[in-house]
């Protein structure tokens, strides 16, 4: 598997996408020049991503600063456990706390290892990442990507990546997830960079930031 590491990377997938698919030429002109995004991989890059589902992302931002100085250092599974149901103070849902007690407690335990799935096919990657409670699908294809390099995942069920595939194929609604996914097919292998190319499209449409992930 050809991770993404670099720019140039994101430049290559960039270049073979639009060989693929002459229809994202105006679409990556509109979105300018695509981020890399690459985040700490392991529980802590985990537990962002956790951190910012289904929230925007000054408020994600905002809650994983007070856990960090709560916990006075890159958040670990033990410094996590240490903080008890004082991590709710920080503004995490009870939904999320719960997923990241029990993280830590399968990290300290050895029952799963974040750093070691990111080796793993992304399908069996995927697959075990959402046996964990709390963990569904868009937390564990973000992960991979942005903390593993996958290059071939394209998480359909994020809706600013719909609404940009919508409007950039012109669709005349937004596609719902299936409709997203099976459009996505067309741009594998590179479909991580299709979706940095989605996510920085619908920032320039919408002059809001959408991808979820950042450096922890």
């Amino acid at each position: 598997m050809q991770r993404i590491s670099t720019d140039e990377d994101v430049a290559l997938g960039l270049a073979e996408l639009l060989r693929l698919d002459p229809r994202l030429g105006p679409i990556a002109e509109k979105a300018g020049p695509l981020p890399l995004r690459l985040t700490e991989p392991g529980f802590a890059g985990l537990s962002y991503i956790v951190v910012s589902q289904m929230v925007s992302r000054a408020s994600a931002m905002a809650i994983w600063s007070r856990l960090q100085a709560a916990m006075g250092e890159s958040p670990q599974p033990a410094g996590y456990l240490a903080l008890g149901d004082a991590a709710l103070a920080c503004g995490l849902s009870r939904a999320k706390h719960q997923c990241l007690t029990t993280l830590s407690q399968t990290v300290i335990e050895g029952s799963f290892d974040p750093l070691a799935i990111l080796e793993a096919p992304a399908e069996e990657a995927i697959a075990s990442l959402c046996r964990l409670r709390g963990i569904g699908l868009w937390t564990a294809e973000v992960y991979l990507m942005f903390c593993g390099g996958h290059p071939d995942i394209f998480p359909a069920g994020d809706v600013a990546l719909r609404i940009a595939v919508g409007a950039g194929l012109v669709w005349p609604e937004r596609p719902d997830i299936r409709q997203t996914a099976n459009e996505a097919l067309a741009w594998q292998p590179w479909r991580s960079v299709a979706a940095r190319l989605f996510w920085a499209y619908y920032a320039a449409l919408t002059r809001r930031e959408a991808a979820p992930a950042r450096p922890v």
